[in-house]
C-alpha cells in the first residue's frame, strides 16, 4: 500500500503563515489596547483615592477648626487651650503630623473663613490643606479667595504657581481681560486661553528711561527674556523677535513670536508704547492669519495675538474686537508692581462677578 504526504502547495503555506501573523498582530494589538485600559483604571481609582483622603482630611481640619471655635465662644476659653490640645493630640497619636498647636490655629482660621459660606465651605475641600492655607493667608476678600480656590481645582496648580498668581493680582486682571475668545477661540481651551492673557503686564524689571520706542521696550524685553516669560504666565516660551512673515511678494516683521505649550498654539505680540488704536486689530489679524497658513503645524491649535499698549480705552477696545475674526487680546503695560488705582473702580459688580466665577 502506497501511502503518501500531503504538502500544500508554497503559496498556499505562505498565506497561511501570513495569517498566523496578522492573527499574532491582531491579538497583541487587543492586548495592548487591554492594558492601557487597565492603567487608565488603576490611575483612575488611585486619583480617586488620593481625593477621598484628602477631602476626609479636610473634613477633619474642619470639625476640629469648628468644635475649638464653639468651645472658646462657649466656655470663654483662650489660647491656652490650643496649645494643650497640641500637647494631648501629640501624646495620643505620636509621630502622626498636623496637630500642633500652628495647625490648630490653623484650622480654626480655615473653619472662621468659610462658615456659613455655602459655595465655599463644601469648594475648599477639593484643593489641598497648603493651598487653603496660603489663600486664607494672601487673600481676604470671598470673592477673590474663590476665585484662586476654582483656578487650582480646575487647572491643578502647585502652591508656587498658586502664590505666584496671587501676588500678581491674577484675579483682578482675570476680571478686567479684554479678549474676544468667547466668540473666536473653541471652547476646550477657552478658558485657559483667558488666563492666558492678563489685561495689565508688570515690567517693573525694565530699567527704561522717561522716553524710549517701540523698538528699544522690544530690545529691552529680549534682553530679560526670562522674567518677561515669567510674567506673561509662565506657560510661554520664546520663538523669536522681529519675526518675518512673507506675504505675496512682502514681508512683514512681528514684534515677539511665542508658543504657549498648554495651549499648543503660537501667540504673536503686537507692542505699543502709546493709546490703543482700532487699526491695530485689523494688523493683528492679517498677522493670525498669515501664521496659520504659513508657519503653524497642522497638530497644533489656532494662533492667538496679545497687541500690548501703553493705556487703553476700554469702550474703544470692546468696540474694536466686536468685528474681529481671529482671537485678540488687547492689554496695557505698566513698569511699577502695584496695580493702579484707577483698575479698582473698573472692577464688576459682585453680582457679576459671582456670575463669571460660577461659569468657572
Amino acid at each position: 500500500m502506497v501511502s503518501y504526504e500531503l504538502h500544500p502547495p508554497l503559496h498556499s503555506s505562505r498565506s497561511w503563515l501570513s495569517r498566523i501573523k496578522a492573527m499574532s498582530k491582531l491579538n497583541h494589538n487587543h492586548f495592548h489596547e487591554f492594558v492601557t485600559e487597565v492603567k487608565e483604571k488603576v490611575r483612575q481609582a488611585q486619583y480617586a483615592a488620593l481625593r477621598a483622603v484628602n477631602q476626609e482630611l479636610l473634613s477633619l481640619y474642619w470639625d476640629l477648626g469648628e468644635l475649638t471655635v464653639k468651645k472658646q465662644e462657649a466656655f470663654g476659653w483662650g489660647k491656652y487651650v490650643v496649645e494643650q490640645l497640641a500637647k494631648e493630640l501629640e501624646k495620643e497619636f505620636p509621630g502622626t503630623r498636623g496637630f500642633s498647636s500652628q495647625n490648630l490655629w490653623r484650622m480654626r482660621s480655615f473653619f472662621l473663613a468659610y462658615r456659613g459660606h455655602e459655595i465655599l465651605s463644601p469648594l475648599v475641600r477639593e484643593i489641598g490643606w497648603t493651598h487653603n492655607i496660603v489663600i486664607i493667608g494672601m487673600c481676604k476678600d470671598l470673592q477673590e479667595r474663590e476665585f484662586y480656590i476654582r483656578m487650582t481645582k480646575k487647572f491643578g496648580w502647585t502652591k508656587k504657581v498658586l502664590v505666584h498668581h496671587i501676588e500678581n493680582r491674577s484675579y483682578e486682571k482675570f476680571l478686567l481681560n479684554q479678549t474676544n475668545f468667547d466668540k473666536a477661540v473653541p471652547e476646550k481651551y477657552r478658558l485657559q486661553a483667558k488666563l492666558a492673557v492678563k489685561d495689565e503686564y508688570t515690567f517693573d524689571f525694565l530699567e527704561m528711561e522717561a522716553e524710549y520706542s517701540e523698538a528699544e521696550l522690544e530690545q529691552a524685553l529680549i534682553k530679560n527674556i526670562r522674567a518677561f516669560l515669567i510674567e506673561l504666565g509662565g506657560d510661554f516660551t520664546f520663538v523669536g523677535n522681529q519675526f518675518r512673515l512673507k506675504v505675496g511678494v512682502k514681508e512683514y516683521l512681528v514684534d515677539l513670536l511665542l508658543y504657549h505649550r498648554k495651549l499648543r498654539c503660537l501667540i504673536a505680540v503686537e507692542l505699543k508704547i502709546g493709546d490703543f488704536k482700532p487699526e491695530y486689530k485689523g494688523k493683528m489679524e492679517f498677522y493670525l492669519i498669515a501664521l496659520n497658513e504659513h508657519i503653524k503645524l497642522p497638530e497644533e491649535n489656532d494662533s492667538i495675538g496679545i497687541i500690548i499698549c501703553k493705556s487703553k480705552d476700554k469702550t474703544v477696545v470692546e468696540y474694536a474686537l466686536k468685528g474681529a475674526s481671529q482671537p485678540i487680546g488687547v492689554s496695557t503695560y505698566s513698569v511699577t508692581s502695584k496695580l493702579p488705582e484707577r483698575y479698582l473702580g473698573l472692577l464688576p459688580t459682585k453680582e457679576e462677578i459671582q456670575a463669571r466665577l460660577e461659569n468657572l
